[in-house]
Parts: structure tokens; C-alpha cells; sequence
């Protein structure tokens, strides 16, 4: 009798198999998943792999839109005549303000933050930071009553944010262990005859948060200021102008909510998006550079220096030119996974390392693209984006990560209309159960296989790595030197909407019970790692000096 191993590529068709002709058949059956030959072995140190950062403990943070809270315009759903249209789309009408195209949004009615199946799912993410902003928060109207709200906002506004909707908020964040991000009325309805920005609106919403027990752990003073003709600023609004109010926006921040971390400027779009545009792009017409701002009298001056990151423009900006865009195709490469890296390089070795030097970073919006993310935002397709985004930024540092959104459009977490999980909440999920806080040197990124490494959550001297093998077409193997719990996320095609673990689909079960999320014991040696996978390796008995 003969003891022969069979491998393949789906961690399910790993056998031990008894001789004879029953060897052969099994054999056969796995041959179909068989894995292409790897020619490239990585050898990982988890006992020695040297801190080189830490994180908030909140560090993997979401947005809810204001949009998603009083209930606005937001991004319409994909469907394959509107995805033709967009592609021959000449006309920008998707950026022409908060959105009014309905070729581009559609009405949707207010999130129900109290859905316990979100709450539950959120929770699980936990703790985090949650922001609630968007280009509707810099146009809404706080009506603090508790009478009938006005069924159309006042002249100045574009939108009616009523008591019950905030404390809503409120609640939300107390029941999901979320501290409460957000950002101000900018619009007409609070500028004085001169043009001045007055903080009416802001000092209601600040006294009402306080009154029912909430607090407003961080703030921008309003969503995306170098593109402030898209958001509701007044016409020609400039760098001076933004200095002038966010003066302003720092003494009412002192009075009324001294506890209150300052966080700006929350730019988007430069270092990777601007300069893809062609010369005569509305979106360029309606640009004001951070480098201005932060150069103007009086100078901003933030506790946290913060930037948005897309790398690309979605599906629905097609007009924008393919420059702006990106691809299925190439949503595995490394030229596209490199482009987080290259907004850190504009915004923070480029403009903070200059004007805000040793201040804290957060991202505070992100996802696959803008304009509600790409038809397969949704799908695992993009789920490399996202971790390959959260490893690469914890290696740089950065304090916080804000997904757009938890649980709206195409990229949000969670589907909007059943909050069920989409393939990036596991991923997230995955990222809160296993990464701590200590960043840890894996090793360098090589070409199709990115390395992660952080102390292992919960286990002193633990270590978890993360390995992203983006190549479609190719095997790589990992060389463990202790034995591991191994995590791996695939699908039966890229573009799936379902995403298995170790095989397994992951799925809710009875009254929104979290799937248990159970590692593969590996022993120490070589592990292959099947093309187009994410893996985690949950190495609590690496002894690493940097994680007691």
C-alpha cells in the first residue's frame, strides 16, 4: 500500500489517498483544479519582523453619507442599458453639483439606522469611527424642532436634516461602537451679507449633539474643499476665501466643541485623478488647489491632516476621458494597486510633510472609484483593492481609513436594500479579527505578491500576515517557518458577488448570526497559494518581541 498527496488549487481537494485505481480517479477529478507550476518561493520571518508603525485601534473606519441620512439623491444603481450609456456618455452631467441627473442619481429614502441586522454588522467591525458627511452635508439645513420639518429646504440649502434623523446618528454610533465623524453647513444659507461664513447651523447641531448625549469625536469643517463649485460653496470660491472662513470655523470649534478634533483638508482627486483630466473639464473649471489653501493668510492649521483617495473616477464619470478611469481587467494589476500609494505620496509626503509636519493622517473617504465605485465594486474582484489600500497605508502610518460607504451604492460594505455583506465586509471583517495594532515589516511587496504584517489581534508575541497574490494566472508559495491558521478568501470567478473562506461560502445565517470564521492549521514548510486569492496567516506562536 501506497500513501500519495494530492494538491490542487481549491484548498478542498487536498486528499490523502490509499493506492490502486482509486488514486488514478481521484487524481483525474482534482487534475481540473489543478494549480500552474510556481517558480517563485518566499521565505517569511514572523519571529523577527521588525515594528515600523502603529494604528488607531479604530483604524478601519466607513462613511455614512448625509445623503443615506435625511434621505437625497445618490448614486442610481448599474443596470447593463444605463452601463452602455455611460460608456458613450459626451456630457459631464454627473458632477454638476449634488446630484440632480437622473441618468446618474436617484431619490432614496433615509438609511433606517436602527435596522438591527446593520447594527449587528457594524458592531462586528467595531471599534470604529464613522462618518457622516458628503457633498449633501455641505448644503443641509439642521432644523432643530421637533415640529413638522419644511418639506423643502429653505433658500441657501439643498436638503433637511431633522432632529430625529441626527439623534438616529447618534444612537447608531453608541450601539456599534463608532466615534462620530462629520462635517459642516457650508452653503449660502449660512454666509453673512459679505459672504462670510457664519457657524448658525454648526452651533445647533453642536448643542443638539450635546443635549442628547452624544459628541462629535472629529470634524472637517466641510466635505471636499478643493472642489468647492461641486459642493455648494459659493461662486468663485477660492483659496483666500477658505482661509478666511476656516479662521472662523476654528473659533467656533474652540467654544463650542473644545473636545473636538480639527481634521482637514479633506481634499480629492489631485496627485492621481486632476491630472488625467483633459484642460477643459468642468471639474478642473471648478478646482481651488490644497497647496493654495494651505498656503493662504490666515493659515489652516489642523490636529489631523486628512485627503480622500479614489484612483479612479467610475463607470458613471466615462465622460471624463479613460484617463480617469480603470478597468475589470486591470483591477488585479499592480499599476492600479501602487495607486494608493501614489495619493499618500501627493498629499502627505507632498503637502503635510510641508505644511503639517508630524501631524496624524487619516483617509477619510475612499473605495474603488468615485461616483459611487464600478460594477464590480460589489464583487471580490475588488477586495483586493481594499486590503492591499488597508496594508499598504498601516506600513505608511496612517491613523484611520474610511471606507465610502458602510452600506450605500455600488461600493458600500453592505448591500443598501438588504445590508446582507458583500465580499469586501468579510474582507473587512477578516482585517478586524486577526490585525492589531503594531505594523510589522512582511518583506517587500514583489511583482503579483503583496505582503502585510501586524501582531496578531488578541495573542501577545502573535503575528498575522496578510498575502495578496494578484496574479490571475499564477501560483506562489509561501515559505512558513512555524505552523499557522490559515485564512484564505476566494471565489469561483472574480466578478462574484458570493465569497467563500478555505472553501466554504460565507454566508448569515439565522438571525443575522455571523458565520464563524475558522482558520486551516498549516504546518510549517511551503504553502502554495492558488492565483487570484487572499490569504491570511494567523501565527500566534511566532514569539515576536515587537507584539508583547
Amino acid at each position: 500500500m501506497s500513501t500519495t498527496k494530492v494538491t490542487a488549487s481549491e484548498n478542498t481537494c487536498t486528499r490523502w489517498i490509499t493506492g490502486g485505481a482509486f488514486v488514478f480517479g481521484v487524481a483525474l477529478a482534482c487534475t481540473a483544479f489543478a494549480s500552474p507550476p510556481t517558480d517563485n518561493i518566499v521565505p517569511i520571518a514572523p519571529r523577527t519582523m521588525p515594528r515600523i508603525a502603529t494604528v488607531s485601534p479604530r483604524y478601519q473606519s466607513y462613511n455614512v453619507e448625509m445623503a443615506e441620512v435625511i434621505g437625497g439623491n445618490f448614486w442610481k444603481p448599474y443596470t447593463p442599458a444605463s452601463i452602455a450609456a455611460m460608456q458613450a456618455k459626451s456630457a459631464n452631467a454627473a458632477f454638476g453639483g449634488v446630484g440632480q441627473d437622473t441618468t446618474m442619481f436617484e431619490a432614496r429614502p433615509p438609511i433606517d439606522l436602527a435596522n438591527a441586522r446593520l447594527r449587528k454588522l457594524a458592531a462586528a467591525l467595531g471599534p470604529a469611527y464613522v462618518r457622516v458627511s458628503g457633498t449633501w452635508a455641505n448644503s443641509v439645513y439642521f432644523f432643530d424642532s421637533n415640529g413638522t420639518p419644511p418639506k423643502v429646504a429653505p433658500k441657501g440649502f439643498n436638503g433637511v436634516l431633522t432632529r430625529k434623523e441626527w439623534k438616529e446618528v447618534v444612537g447608531f454610533a453608541h450601539a456599534v461602537d463608532a466615534k462620530l465623524v462629520t462635517s459642516f453647513t457650508i452653503s449660502a444659507g449660512v454666509r453673512n451679507a459679505r459672504g462670510v461664513w457664519m457657524p448658525v447651523q454648526a452651533r445647533k447641531l453642536a448643542a443638539y449633539t450635546k443635549s442628547i448625549g452624544g459628541k462629535v469625536a472629529a470634524a472637517e469643517y466641510f466635505n471636499e474643499p478643493d472642489m468647492p463649485a461641486f459642493g455648494g460653496a459659493p461662486k468663485d470660491y477660492d483659496a483666500a476665501d477658505y482661509a478666511r472662513d476656516f479662521a472662523v470655523f476654528r473659533r467656533f470649534a474652540a467654544k463650542d466643541l473644545p473636545d473636538m478634533k480639527i481634521v482637514g483638508p479633506g481634499s480629492v482627486g489631485e496627485g492621481v485623478l486632476m491630472p488625467s483630466l483633459a484642460g477643459d473639464s468642468p471639474m478642473k473649471a471648478g478646482y481651488v488647489s490644497t497647496e493654495a489653501m494651505l498656503s493662504a493668510t490666515p493659515r489652516p492649521v489642523f490636529d489631523i491632516f486628512s485627503y480622500h483617495f479614489y484612483g479612479a473616477v467610475s463607470l458613471r464619470g466615462a465622460s471624463m476621458g479613460a484617463a480617469a478611469q480603470t478597468t475589470a481587467a486591470d483591477a488585479l494589476s499592480d499599476t492600479w494597486l501602487d495607486r494608493t500609494e501614489k495619493g499618500y505620496d501627493y498629499y502627505v509626503k507632498g503637502l503635510r510633510d510641508r505644511f503639517e509636519p508630524d501631524k496624524s493622517v487619516w483617509i477619510t473617504e475612499t473605495a474603488d472609484a468615485a461616483a459611487g465605485g464600478n460594477p464590480w465594486a460589489s464583487t471580490f474582484l475588488d477586495s483586493f483593492r481594499y486590503l492591499n489600500q488597508l496594508g499598504r497605508m498601516a506600513q505608511n502610518g496612517v491613523q484611520a481609513v474610511f471606507h465610502n460607504t458602510l452600506a450605500s451604492s455600488d461600493y458600500g460594505l453592505l448591500d443598501p436594500n438588504t445590508f446582507e455583506p458583500r465580499p469586501d465586509y468579510w474582507a473587512a471583517l477578516l482585517w478586524r479579527r486577526l490585525m492589531g495594532t503594531t505594523v510589522l515589516d512582511a518583506g517587500p511587496t514583489q511583482p503579483d505578491l503583496h505582503l502585510y504584517a501586524q501582531c496578531l489581534r488578541g495573542h501577545p508575541g502573535g503575528v498575522s500576515v496578510l498575502v495578496i497574490n494578484n496574479s490571475r494566472d499564477r501560483a506562489q508559495t509561501l515559505d512558513l517557518p512555524i505552523s499557522a491558521e490559515r485564512y484564505t478568501l476566494s471565489a469561483m470567478r472574480l466578478e462574484d458577488h458570493v465569497v467563500k473562506l478555505n472553501g466554504r461560502v460565507l454566508a448569515l445565517g439565522a438571525g443575522n448570526e455571523l458565520p464563524p470564521l475558522r482558520g486551516e492549521h498549516v504546518a510549517s514548510g511551503r504553502v502554495q497559494l492558488t492565483p487570484a486569492t487572499i490569504t491570511f496567516f494567523a501565527i500566534p506562536g511566532a514569539g515576536n518581541p515587537s507584539c508583547r
